[in-house]
């Protein structure tokens, strides 16, 4: 599982601001596998030319980098959305499995007509702000483990996102994640307006070793709920899957967005990739 804080070295990584232009890509390495543009509907100033054009940056951008990644971005004021991925299949979430379990737990509570308990906020908070391992494990059980996220998932038409019985290997695409951020954030979602304020509270205030990633691409002004995972995969040779999703808003913003990498040779490179993807997209769906 993930660990409670980032290795020495990967504190050093502090989000960047958004320079003017869209940033290339550095480093060596190759995607695992061509990467081929999700279907999605676009609307708004962002059209099919630039859809096609975003989506060979990115793959040139992941060409660029070591392991493989894959992407969602929605821009709630204009209705945009982008996604592309790599073949094959899904990618490990890491700790960002955290943000389906607060989802759910905030969702049971609600269908039993209550607030969280005391342990149950001290779980949560744990959980999102320091991403506590054992705080999350306490609150999947609690959910019914595997069978009982799968299941409140598909009832929430989350069907791309397979939980397992380590929560860490739970395994999803950039674009469920997006509807699950959407879920959590929207006013028009499944949760209550005190929920709703309480789970951004969380995902704002997580610890500034941890407040890398999508934020990187984050303007002056910006609020960002953000969480990220980071673990290594066994399977895989101890490389990393380092993610990281986050809704960035302001009083002339609505982003969610989702970046899934896997295959990193350390998770200072995976947060690398993270970041100058985040950048490349959200750059590009700016107005």
């Amino acid at each position: 599982m993930n660990p409670r804080s980032l290795p020495a070295a990967c504190t050093q990584v502090r989000p960047a601001r958004l320079a003017p232009t869209r940033p290339p890509c550095t480093g060596g390495g190759v995607i695992s596998a061509p990467a081929r543009e999700v279907p999605m509907v676009s609307d708004g100033a962002f059209g099919p030319a630039d859809r096609l054009t975003l989506t060979r940056e990115v793959a040139a951008c992941l060409r660029a980098r070591p392991g493989r990644g894959a992407v969602a971005i929605h821009d709630r004021l204009t209705g945009a959305r982008f996604a592309m991925e790599p073949d094959p299949g899904p990618f490990p979430l890491a700790s960002v499995a955290k943000v389906a379990i607060l989802l759910g737990t905030l969702l049971n509570a609600q269908a039993q007509g209550r607030a969280l308990t005391g342990a149950e906020r001290v779980r949560a908070e744990a959980m999102i702000r320091r991403s506590d391992n054992a705080a999350a494990q306490a609150l999947a059980v609690e959910l019914g483990g595997k069978e009982g996220m799968t299941r409140r998932l598909r009832d929430l038409g989350v069907d791309q996102t397979w939980p397992q019985t380590a929560w860490g290997t739970t395994l999803s695409h950039p674009a469920d994640q997006l509807k699950l951020l959407d879920l959590l954030t929207s006013p028009d979602g499944p949760l209550a307006v005190e929920n709703r304020l309480y789970a951004r509270a969380l995902m704002t205030s997580v610890e500034p070793s941890q407040a890398w990633g999508v934020s990187a691409a984050a303007l002056p002004g910006e609020q960002v709920a953000i969480k990220n995972g980071w673990m290594p995969v066994r399977a895989h040779g101890g490389r990393w899957v380092v993610n990281s999703v986050g809704h960035l808003s302001s009083d002339s913003s609505d982003l969610l967005i989702a970046i899934l990498t896997e295959r990193s040779p350390d998770t200072e490179t995976g947060i690398r990739t993270v970041q100058e993807v985040a950048e490349l997209v959200i750059s590009a769906m700016r107005p």
